[in-house]
């Protein structure tokens, strides 16, 4: 390589340069991004950690929402509707065999003519669009409304007053809510059989403890109602014990006119045979008038006729709750407490650490064992939240101490103690925004935790939260297992999924503001 003198440069050696061979340095056009803004661009990116936001938010929705949208309530219960199967009107109008108040039944021959026989008295669709399949065992499967299924129960003992009130709800609406009763002498022997409102009809043997059906000669099911002549004064009540429906012409047999006998003066009132569905439309419409019109639950009910839908709503609306007051106090005592600890050192955090360290060795369960024993006649959402408080803040405390002990002597906080800060500045205006990312993760975590520990121990059933207006998820789980084997898996189905999403969501989610806000510990795990 040729050698040149830098003083003595030949003069061929220059060439001019053009404008586009100069380059320099372009000016910057972005602005300058924030803490916050970065980490939320971060977290966009985070795919799963936007879907665990996106349904955290569809629950919280649901929680706040969703109890204005219905007519029940966590203390409403009704025990004739008890495992009802999930109904949404729109699939049932539209004659859908799904979610339409129906289920699948397998059953004998006499339970088949019952259900026919309730189907034809009522008119209404037991065995649904009166269809079904008869195997060679002479076995029958069908779809079975569980609404209408109820029949009408036992016989049901009213005031005078009432029978007339149900009269004129009759006459009003056309409505029929009450049915010609059966003679007492008339009704099977057996007690079980006896206050069977269902059974209206004929039996091959009233001694019989499984009751079947008299067929005539058609096959048809034969009514028993009661009946009276028509000639007998209606005030001949010490003879007949009977009453009629006001207005209703009778009916003619052989010549002579009877009266259908729709009630029995007993003491305390009067025995009838009332529909169940419309009685229980009657009961909400006109007696009570709480909105509910006529029996519908979207998800169903428990073994004790509690709306699965109302139920859910509000324990998921008390736990978010519970949860996000539990974290919050949480989080102000565990910032406090870890950031002196960390930041002063020394015997005041030795002191500081051990108290926390014994307090922490206490189980919850003793906890929530000791304060029920001290406070029974106090809520139990009170001992359950003063259980979680008197520990809970002790894991953010260590998190908050560990940031502190990280940061406190770098150069940022040195010169700002140069510069004369006082500790609080320094503390909370430049070592715990530095620190946030961690905390704001494990306070993100500690509401799905509290959720959870708050359902675990009302599934155990060691805290009872049914008082008014007031349920837990994991009250709604515990009836869930025993309806399974009742066949009403829908009872666990819907508190089950509500709380799987949850978790799961909350996981991506935490983990997509850990990301975000601590990205040198991406893809790490707490």
């Amino acid at each position: 390589m040729a050698e040149y003198n830098m003083n003595n440069i030949p003069a061929d050696k220059f060439k001019f340069a053009s404008g586009r061979d100069i380059s320099h340095d372009s000016k910057f056009d972005t602005k300058p991004v924030s803490y916050f803004q970065g980490a939320f661009r971060r977290f966009a990116k985070n795919k799963g950690a936007v879907v665990g936001g996106v349904v955290i938010m569809i629950l919280i929705l649901f929680a706040i929402i969703a109890p204005f949208f219905t007519p029940f309530r966590p203390a409403y219960y009704d025990m004739s509707y008890a495992y009802v199967t999930p109904k949404l009107d729109l699939f049932a109008e539209n004659d859908i065999d799904f979610w339409d108040g129906c289920k699948q039944k397998d059953t004998n021959t006499v339970g088949y003519l019952k259900d026919l026989a309730l189907a034809q008295e009522t008119g209404r669709e037991v065995i649904k669009n009166g269809e079904y399949v008869k195997s060679e065992q002479g076995n029958y499967t069908y779809r079975y409304d569980t609404y209408y299924g109820v029949g009408f129960g036992k016989y049901k003992i009213i005031s005078v007053e009432e029978y007339q009130n149900i009269q004129a709800y009759q006459d009003k609406t056309g409505r029929r809510v009450l049915y010609p009763i059966v003679k007492v002498s008339d009704r099977p022997t057996l007690e079980k059989n006896k206050y069977d409102a269902n059974i209206y009809y004929k039996t091959e043997d009233p001694k019989a403890s499984i009751i079947r059906p008299k067929l005539n000669n058609k096959g048809e099911i034969i009514p028993n109602y009661w009946m009276y002549e028509a000639a007998s004064p209606s005030g001949t009540i010490a003879e007949y014990n009977s009453i009629r429906i006001e207005g209703e012409d009778g009916i003619t047999q052989n010549g002579t006119k009877y009266y259908y006998a729709y009630g029995r003066l007993v003491d305390g009132g009067v025995e009838v045979r009332a529909e169940y569905y419309e009685y229980y439309t009657y009961q909400h419409t006109q007696v009570l008038k709480d909105g509910i019109s006529e029996p519908s639950f979207l998800f169903g009910t428990t073994d004790t006729g509690k709306d699965i839908f109302a139920c859910l709503a509000y324990g998921a609306r008390f736990s978010f709750v519970f949860a996000t007051v539990v974290a919050a106090v949480n989080f102000i005592v565990g910032v406090i407490w870890g950031s002196i600890s960390g930041y002063f050192g020394g015997k005041i955090d030795l002191c500081m650490e051990r108290f926390s360290e014994i307090l922490g060795s206490v189980p919850t369960m003793i906890v929530i064992t000791l304060l029920k024993y001290h406070m029974g006649a106090t809520s139990q959402a009170l001992v359950l939240f003063i259980a979680f408080f008197a520990t809970g803040w002790i894991g953010i405390a260590g998190r908050t101490r560990m940031q502190f002990y990280r940061f406190k002597n770098q150069e940022y906080v040195l010169a700002a103690r140069t510069l004369g800060a006082s500790d609080t500045r320094i503390m909370f205006k430049h070592i715990f925004p530095n620190g946030l990312g961690t905390i704001v993760t494990s306070v993100a975590l500690i509401i799905p935790s509290m959720i959870y520990s708050e359902t675990s121990l009302s599934y155990l059933g060691i805290i009872n939260l049914e008082a008014g207006n007031t349920t837990s998820v994991g009250t709604l789980i515990a009836a869930g297992q025993k309806s399974i084997m009742a066949g009403a898996g829908f009872v666990a189905l819907f508190p089950c999924l509500f709380l799987v999403l949850l978790m799961l969501s909350f996981n991506l989610f935490g983990n997509g503001l850990r990301d975000a806000f601590n990205p040198s510990l991406r893809g790490s795990e707490d």
